[in-house]
């Protein structure tokens, strides 16, 4: 027994410390404590069934009250759990159980002995519970708020009612454990306890609730009180007219029966899918009556408009949908429904909605679903009983909406997803969520899927494993001709323009060249057949489609292609008789004039129909027109699908675009004709005529056609340039015109913490114009002086300011010393002046005295000089003014008299001008000391100095009257009789009145330090940030934006955010373990940030010189610092923390507009906060939810993100978390069933999870990409009007917040033809303030969502969602898809596909910028490149997608235009930047290698360069980034002037910016071009913590060696041929010039990673690197070896992306290259001579193979064949002697030279891996073959001559100790102009820690 007690003992002290470990992790100031005891460790699985955490969670609160009662809950609980796991199968059931046995026996070992009669249990039990009743008065107050809500006030005191929370779940736990125990109690308690179980229950403090609390009214929660609440929920009510409930059916919760509860009966919905959506419905329809105005009649009625409103805009996209397949509305006319069947049919499509899961992808199937259940409901509601539906009842005879409906469409879509080989499968062998919603595009859906739906159809049909189930209406085939089909208008214009100037150019224009036109006439021949590639290419694309798409769809290909075929054939044979009776003298020209006609007419048509089709002013007509032969040829013109009508904009609109891009065009074919066309006529005529040059190699080709090739190398460049360099003139021009909108904007007005202070006066104004609405406008009328129109402005201006400056001290962002300086008075109390901060006063009155002091001339000149600085003005008169008010209250009688008097004197001679003669000025410093003295005390705020105070103020009369005031006025106040009989009897200033009164005591703490504080408050904040946001704050409020309406009418939204399992919160741990040079996260952070870690320091009280250690022994402390830290980092917290924001704003400003209810009006905002009313008010226009996905699976697995993201709950009672719960049980033949619920939590009373709604699904709801599934599930939950989508590495700001009323006005606001559909909103980037590298990042990121989405919003009209934080259009966009796009891998950019969906869907996108956001980007090199290579792989996805092909065809030619070059345009074009110098130094080696550019310049003399310089300095000009940095600058001139901004450029070059430009072009190129040819686009996890650690040579290798390194030295291979074999005339300077560019690019590529890798270049690391890098090349790969580890391994993953056998073959062709080099360098030996048969080529391949096979010798192992080691050696040996003697033999005997032998190397080493990639690309065949071996170890050569290449310079500078210190300096130089100290960052914190 001993041992067992004492093995008891030992396990709950584990238990108990384990749970205080816990706590202690979670507790802190701000939020509510987390459950004690066992309480807090209860398994999910006893969690989920039963209220056993409830129960215990009682005992632990009544414990020390009752220890009896206690125990007998903690048994109850231990009872349940044992029911409910007798076998404790379950995760962590065993020790709970244990734990909680050992507690109960605990309790029962603290008894003093007997026997427990647990019969009496029961009524121990009632006793309590009655006793406990009493004791909180919980029937009283219960009854005493129920006559409030009667009454329509509320006052509950937020403290209060949450202590009552807590006291009503005590009791119903009692109650509950009673209710189990009543069976064993006396008849007469257990009916008593029945009925109160039964009453308790209805309480709706613990009945879980989202926002309204609709289950049963609440005394805690304000928002039912509303009248539009009341209103919505009584508008939703079951009326008599509705068919009758079943008897038996029960109505949840204390609440009258709705409309819902029918549509639950009806179709079988689920109850919490029901609940959800009669809050949102509830919602709705309350938010949409407050903008018509908010009921004031006692019973309150919901407006017909506002439901009208409500019913239009959620069902816009079903009206839509039946017009355009032309059938019926489930309802005949709007005017013949009423408001019940309007709110029925809302409703019944938000439950369907709401339960559709994935299916919420297929927009138009919901609406089919709809179409079919409204008919069917529409049937039911004429009957007088309720009758389920007959689509909805399942097998069982019940009912189930998901189970008949959404699970068969869902079981169809997984098995589909499924075929996709996670994301590797072909996108042709599957059908996407597009595939499935296109189906009901047609008419077609209806016949052929029916109702109930019929599982044979075609959209339910399951694919098999041979055969797939076909497409709809686009196909997604990899490969680059959909850049054509998509945008072929583009290719068409281009190639037409560059046909015309090259006829212009070579033939000339005017009299003398009368066939120029008919030269030119040749663009119709070339329209017509580039028009027929696109038609054939229709017919291409669309394979894997035919057995499935409309016949429309098909005919309107056939009969595309048979037109453009029959039309290029005939207008090509029309032009060649043109041409052909232009060499017939005699010709009557008939062809002609044909051809002519011909043309005409075809160019007239489609002009016409262009017109009609695209532009703005003709499209009502061809709307209007029903004409079948107008509609045909309008139809054949332009395919008509669902999505993408009218996507046209306003004529104003177009217009502006239009000549945007006329101006562009001017320029880019300017440039084009003379300094790329027209230069190079001349050279090719002179080419072309020569016809006895002499080939070194032997020609295959060119040289009897004209010298084609040379002719080709030389104008390609050219080309690629002009195909490209238009993006050119569109980042100048948009540069321009951003610059110009941003300043007609009023952006970087104030750009300087000085234009702060300057403007300070006019921000008050500024403020009530904008931010403040009409309601809380208490303004005098405009006859009122400008003074008191000040103080009334800066009135209401101080509540915002003074909670922005608290909101930066909470941030830490300043001190408490800077909140003082910056803070605003309330300016409401008596003095009539408008007080400012005292940081624009400060030493303002020591400057006036000093004024005053050299004062020499009169009153007037005095204040002259002072009035010169108003600011000082401002002090002197406040100054005045509250001595006078403060004197005035601390003295009464004879002390009050005096005051009266010396202030009437002085006023007096104020007035008459002669101050300067009534006062002595010199003695006004004595007279502010005496006067600073008697302040210092009274701000102390402690009566018992009141005797020292008294002396104070005599010691102040004494020198007023007898040295300040003149000598007249003194004897006056001398011989004053009442103030001498008080002075002689001691009675003046004996004692004074203490300040009680807040206005004064503000006014004294204030007035003392206006006097004190000496220094100037110029630089006041002094922190970087804090100066940002005050400027971009106060700037804003000077630009144009919507004014602010009133909280209670403004639009409500959420605030979504998708995480995963990033980081929530950093722990303790992971902010002090330290990395390999002893760096911590913590160290980094004080370090990087030293003025916010005093500020933290100084926040929490403690000392500068405060340790970490001694943080750790707080609890509190050490929780504040790891959100310190955390709100520092890109992290979960922080993005919460910043959106919360908006609910405190909205709190703030509904508390200032006082809606009361029942509530006296505010005086000030102290505690805004605490008032029901206003979070009431905040809770029904403001939501935030973050879907975490795994939330569920963290908190099984006891993960740190879990009780972080519940403590992230606790902290912010508005935090809704919505996650994806997995419930797995046993099946049959032993296989586990898995079910899905997507839930919502928040925090309960206790601080524990609590479940608000838990909706089943139909299965794994991640089909697709993870981040739209997890938003998808979420986005049920979300609530409101608008939504804005926010990224967990976003930050918010509360003054920001304070505008979002504003910016949502937007929505209602005049933006063209359409109303907004998503808001775009300006985003700040708050990663750049440290290295180099994140400040290129955030400058060039800034650049974009600033000045670049400014110019695509407007006037471009193309702008599209980027990601976050853009604000959606809610019921817009979830009626039409959602908010991203889901579908596998194409969709892998899935943010940018709700701006596609949104424009398609005739949304409209715009872009704000008086507001912003604030955004956290990657820091790192390889960050960035993980970064830029998962955006660049989306848009090459993007390129294969329907959405470009729609957009690019559907838009007008100029909208089409903008789309390109701003989307997939910006990709094609940086990878024609790097195409163009493959392309130039091709062909220079083809004219090196084959002779031909030194036989031209010697026979004709010719250069011919100005053209390729022009079009090379072009390339290198994109390259590296100056174009880029266009738009940048132009931001920095803009928002920063212009000094900075030349500052800034200079800067960021010299820190090598244009290096990152150019390595950032590589990577972009690799991973788009890949993503096209091969697929592999991806999720990159990026990372997103601190990034100063060094990355090993290894680790940067196997990231860049495919993207950067071997293309570099393939571009090197290249330049060594050119400058051995090629000829340049005009010597080593014409070579420079040319290949500049190229060179930089070689050493950008294969350096950068280095250049730009912390350490990169000290020693010991190179060492290290070196170490590890051999080690990983040398290592085996295996199974399980990851390519982090091995060589080979990664060498295997490297070669995954070639799957297909296309892939395969356009690898073969690109491989090909490679053996250019061999065949043009063994012509050029001395060996060969002038020998140029094709033997010699012949021979060198059998040299190679000679030499691979001397290489087999020396790498054979004889591991594994150790019988012939002896053999092996003695060969190697032979075949050494061998091959020097045949080497120098060959060297003697032959011509070979010494070069001869590197020329050879030079040209096997390309071969040997143009091998190597063909092996690659046919590995299989290799394999069976028995050479992948042997080609492995080739390849792994070749990686080791590479990294060795590259490592040796790095090895020789780091040799130098000052190379690692410039380094240093080049990537931090930010981080050092800030005095930061990096340095010891770099170094590391052990030295400093050993030498304290």
């Amino acid at each position: 027994m001993a041992t067992s007690a004492r093995v008891y003992r030992n396990w709950e002290r584990l238990v108990r410390a384990t749970l205080r470990r816990e706590q202690l992790r979670s507790s802190g100031p701000g939020h509510r404590g987390t459950p004690s005891g066992i309480a807090g460790a209860i398994p999910p699985s006893l969690e989920r069934a039963t209220n056993i955490d409830a129960i215990l969670q009682a005992a632990d609160e009544i414990q020390s009250e009752n220890p009896t009662v206690a125990r007998i809950l903690c048994e109850q609980a231990y009872f349940m759990a044992q029911n409910l796991d007798p076998n404790s199968d379950g995760r962590g059931v065993l020790q709970f159980k244990t734990g909680l046995m050992s507690v109960i026996k605990q309790k029962l070992a603290k008894r003093d002995g007997g026997q427990i009669d647990r019969n009496r249990d029961v009524e121990l039990l009632w006793e309590f519970y009655q006793q406990y009743k009493r004791r909180y008065r919980v029937d009283d107050i219960q009854r005493e708020e129920q006559k409030l809500l009667e009454t329509g006030a509320f006052s509950v005191n937020i403290g209060e009612s949450l202590e009552m929370r807590k006291v009503i779940a005590t009791l119903r736990a009692l109650v509950e454990v009673m209710e189990a125990l009543s069976k064993d109690a006396d008849p007469g308690v257990g009916i008593l306890i029945i009925e109160e179980l039964q009453r308790i229950k209805r309480s709706a403090e613990l009945t879980p609730y989202n926002i309204v609390p609709l289950e049963a009214p609440s005394l805690t929660n304000a928002i039912r009180v509303f009248p539009e609440v009341k209103g919505a929920i009584s508008a939703i009510t079951y009326t008599e007219q509705f068919p009758r409930l079943p008897a038996d059916f029960e109505i949840s919760g204390q609440r009258d029966a709705d409309l819902f509860d029918l549509l639950e009966y009806v179709f079988g919905f689920q109850k919490d899918n029901v609940r959800n959506q009669r809050e949102n419905v509830v919602l709705t329809i309350a938010n949409a009556q407050t903008r018509l105005g908010i009921p004031v009649e006692a019973d309150p009625k919901i407006d017909e408009k506002a439901i009208n409103e409500v019913f239009l805009k959620v069902l816009d996209n079903y009206i839509k949908w039946c017009k355009y397949l032309r059938i019926r509305f489930v309802w005949n006319s709007l005017e013949a429904i009423n408001r019940d069947r309007k709110l029925f049919l809302v409703s019944l499509y938000f439950l369907i909605w709401g339960e559709a899961a994935n299916v919420r992808f297929l927009p138009e199937c919901i609406c089919y679903i709809f179409h079919h259940m409204a008919k069917e409901l529409d049937a039911i509601l004429d009957h007088g009983e309720a009758n389920r539906a007959a689509s909805c009842i399942t097998e069982s005879g019940s009912v189930s909406f998901l189970e008949k409906i959404i699970c068969p469409i869902y079981e169809t879509l997984a098995a589909e997803a499924a075929r996709n080989n996670n994301g590797k499968a072909a996108h042709s062998a599957w059908r996407n969520y597009d595939d499935f919603n296109e189906y009901f595009w047609s008419n077609a859906c209806f016949g052929e899927l029916n109702w109930p739906m019929k599982s044979e159809s075609l959209f339910l049909r399951k694919p098999s494993k041979r055969k797939r189930t076909g497409k709809s209406t686009f196909v997604e085939h990899r490969t680059f001709l959909h850049l054509y089909r998509s945008f072929h208008r583009l290719w068409i214009f281009l190639a037409l323009m560059f046909q015309a100037l090259t006829i212009i150019a070579f033939n000339g224009i005017g009299k003398g060249h009368p066939d120029t036109f008919k030269l030119i006439l040749s663009i119709g021949p070339t329209f017509a057949i580039m028009n027929f590639i696109e038609s054939c290419l229709d017919v291409l694309l669309m394979f894997g489609a035919y057995k499935t798409a409309r016949a429309m769809a098909l005919s309107r290909l056939v009969i595309r292609f048979l037109w453009g075929g029959l039309g290029s054939v005939f207008i090509t044979y029309v032009y060649v008789k043109v041409l052909q009776e232009r060499n017939d003298r005699n010709s009557n020209d008939f062809y002609f004039r044909i051809y002519i006609i011909v043309v005409g007419v075809y160019a007239a048509l489609r002009l016409f129909l262009g017109l009609t089709v695209k532009v703005p002013a003709c499209h009502a007509l061809s709307a209007m027109s029903d004409q079948p032969f107008f509609q045909f040829f309008k139809w054949i013109y332009q395919e008509r699908y669902y999505v993408g009508r009218g996507l046209f904009e306003g004529m104003s609109d177009y217009c502006r675009y239009v000549a945007f891009w006329l101006v562009i065009f001017i320029c880019k074919f300017t440039f084009a004709y003379f300094l790329q066309i027209k230069p190079l006529v001349n050279p090719t005529r002179l080419i072309r005529t020569l016809s006895n040059l002499e080939y070194s190699w032997h020609d295959l080709f060119s040289k009897n056609n004209y010298n084609v090739l040379t002719i080709a190398s030389l104008w390609a460049p050219v080309v690629a340039i002009y195909l490209m360099d238009i993006h050119i003139w569109y980042t100048l021009l948009s540069a321009v015109v951003g610059g110009i909108k941003g300043a007609r904007a009023r952006l970087g007005e104030i750009r300087s913490i000085e234009m702060v202070h300057k403007r300070f006066e006019s921000f008050p104004e500024a403020l009530v114009k904008n931010l403040v609405s009409s309601q809380a406008k208490r303004m005098p009328s405009n006859s009122e002086a400008p003074q008191d129109m000040n103080k009334a402005y800066a009135a209401l201006f101080s509540p915002f300011w003074n909670e922005i400056i608290k909101s930066l001290r909470e941030e830490d962002f300043i001190s408490n010393r800077e909140l003082d300086l910056l803070s605003i008075p309330s300016n409401t109390g008596s003095l009539r002046l408008a007080q400012w901060p005292l940081f624009l006063l400060s030493s303002k009155i020591l400057l006036a005295i000093d004024l005053a002091l050299d004062c020499k001339d009169t009153q007037a000149d005095l204040w002259d000089r002072i009035c010169r600085d108003e600011y000082m003005a401002y002090a002197v008169q406040e100054c005045y003014f509250s001595i006078e008010k403060i004197l005035y209250s601390l003295v009464d009688g004879e002390g009050r008299l005096w005051v009266e008097r010396i202030y009437r004197e002085i006023n007096n001679s104020i007035s008459e001008g002669s101050l300067v003669i009534t006062l002595s000025l010199k003695k006004l410093p004595v007279v502010l000391s005496r006067f600073t003295a008697l302040t210092g005390l009274l701000r102390n705020e402690t009566p018992e100095l009141a005797r020292g105070a008294a002396k104070a103020l005599y010691d102040l009369y004494e020198v007023v009257t007898h040295e300040l005031l003149s000598s007249d006025l003194r004897e006056q106040l001398d011989t004053w009789n009442i103030l001498a009989r008080a002075r002689n009897e001691g009675r003046l200033f004996s004692r004074i009145i203490w300040p009680e009164d807040p206005e004064i005591k503000e006014q004294v703490r204030r007035l003392h330090l206006l006097l004190t504080v000496k220094d100037s408050a110029d630089n006041v904040p002094k922190n970087l940030e804090a100066r940002r946001r005050l400027e971009f704050f106060t700037n804003s409020l000077f630009m144009d934006m919507p004014s602010a309406k009133p909280v209670s009418e403004m639009m409500p939204f959420s605030v979504f955010t998708p995480y995963y399992s990033e980081t929530v919160l950093y722990s303790n741990h992971e902010l002090r373990v330290e990395n390999e040079d002893g760096i911590s996260v913590l160290f980094y952070l004080q370090k990087i940030f030293p003025d916010e870690w005093e500020n933290f320091l100084e926040r929490i009280d403690r000392a500068e010189a405060t340790r970490d250690a001694e943080l750790q022994e707080s609890s509190t402390d050490s929780l504040e610092l790891r959100f310190w830290a955390s709100y520092r980092g890109q992290t979960l917290a922080r993005t919460v923390r910043g959106m919360m924001y908006y609910r405190r704003a909205l709190m703030l400003q509904s508390y200032l507009e006082e809606r009361s209810l029942g509530v006296d009006a505010h005086s000030t905002t102290q505690g805004f906060e605490l008032s029901p009313e206003s979070r009431a008010q905040a809770d029904l226009k403001f939501t935030y939810v973050v879907s975490c996905q795994i939330y569920g699976q963290q908190k099984q697995k006891k993960a740190p993100e879990a009780a972080d993201i519940a403590l992230l709950l606790q902290r912010n009672e508005a935090l809704r978390v919505a996650f994806i719960h997995v419930e797995e049980s046993g099946a049959a033949e032993g296989k586990v069933s898995k079910e899905f619920y997507s839930k919502l939590v928040k925090a309960d009373i206790h601080g524990k999870d609590q479940e608000i709604y838990s909706i089943k699904l139909p299965g794994d709801p991640k089909l697709g990409e993870g981040k739209p599934e997890n938003q998808n599930h979420a986005i049920i939950f979300t609530r409101g009007d608008a939504v804005q989508t926010i990224d967990m590495n976003q930050d918010n700001y509360l003054e920001e917040a304070m505008k979002m009323r504003n910016l949502l006005e937007e929505f209602r606001g005049n933006h063209g033809i359409r109303p907004p559909t998503i808001l775009g909103v300006r985003e700040n980037v708050f990663t750049g303030s440290v290295s180099s590298l994140a400040w290129f990042m955030s400058n060039q990121e800034t650049s974009f969502v600033t000045l670049g989405q400014r110019v695509l919003a407007s006037p471009l009209k193309v702008r599209m969602h980027y990601g976050h934080p853009d604000v959606f259009d809610r019921i817009f966009h979830v009626t039409r898809g959602g908010i991203s796009k889901a579908s596998r891998v194409i969709n892998i950019s899935e943010d940018i596909y709700a701006g596609f969906n949104s424009t398609l869907r005739q949304g409209n996108i715009t872009h704000h910028e008086y507001i912003q956001v604030g955004k956290g980007r990657d820091v790192g090199l390889n960050q960035i490149a993980l970064f830029e290579g998962k955006v660049a792989g989306g848009n090459g996805e993007q390129v294969l997608s329907r959405d470009i092909y729609r957009l690019g065809q559907l838009f007008d030619f100029f909208r089409m235009l903008s789309f390109f070059f701003t989307t997939v345009g910006y990709y094609v074009c940086t990878m024609m930047t790097v195409l163009t110098i493959y392309i130039f130094l091709y062909g220079r080696a083809y004219l090196a290698f084959s002779g031909l550019d030194e036989a031209i310049s010697k026979e004709a003399k010719i250069t011919g360069n100005s053209a390729l310089e022009a079009a090379l300095n072009t390339q290198f000009l994109v390259q590296i980034g100056i174009f880029t940095a266009v738009p940048m600058i132009m931001g920095f001139i803009l928002e920063l002037g212009l000094l900075k901004a030349v500052f800034s450029f200079i800067t960021m070059q010299l820190q090598l910016c244009s290096v990152f430009f150019t390595f950032s072009l590589g990577t972009r190129t690799h991973y788009f071009g890949r993503t096209i040819l091969h697929g592999g686009a991806k999720y990159r996890a990026t990372g997103r913590g601190f990034v100063v650690r060094h990355i090993k040579f290894a680790d940067n290798y196997r990231l860049y060696s495919r993207s950067h390194f071997t293309k570099a030295l393939e571009v090197a291979l290249l330049l060594i041929v050119y400058i051995a074999y090629g000829y340049t005339d005009g010597g080593a300077v014409s070579f420079v010039l040319l290949t500049m560019s190229s060179w930089f690019l070689v050493l950008s590529w294969l350096f950068a990673p280095y250049i730009f890798n912390p350490s990169g270049f000290e020693w010991q690391k190179t060492v290290e690197d070196f170490d590890d890098w051999t080690s990983w090349l040398m290592y085996k790969g295996g199974v399980g070896v990851k390519g982090e580890d091995s060589w080979e391994s990664w060498w295997d993953e490297e070669q995954m992306h070639i799957q297909t056998l296309r892939g395969r073959i356009l690898e073969t062709i690109l491989s090909v290259r490679f053996f250019m080099f061999q065949y043009g360098v063994v012509y050029k030996l001395h060996l060969t001579g002038n020998d140029t048969s094709l033997a010699v080529y012949g021979f060198s391949w059998v040299v190679l193979v000679a030499i691979v096979m001397i290489f087999k010798v020396f790498t054979y192992s004889p591991k594994k064949s150790s019988n012939f080691q002896l053999l092996m050696r003695f060969t190697q040996g032979v075949t050494s002697i061998v091959l020097v003697a045949a080497v120098s033999l060959v060297v003697i005997l032959t011509n070979l030279s010494i070069a001869d032998l590197f020329a050879c190397i030079l040209a096997f080493i390309p071969t040997g891996w143009g091998i190597i990639c063909l092996a690659i690309a046919w590995k299989r065949l290799l394999w069976l073959l028995g050479v992948w071996d042997s080609v492995r170890e080739f390849a792994r050569m070749y990686d080791a001559g590479m990294g060795m290449l590259i490592f040796a310079p790095i090895a020789i500078l780091s040799w130098f100790p000052f190379i690692s210190t410039f380094q240093s300096r080049l990537l931090f130089n930010q981080a050092f102009s800030r005095g930061l100290e990096i340095s010891l960052i770099l170094a590391g914190n052990k030295a400093n820690v050993e030498k304290s």
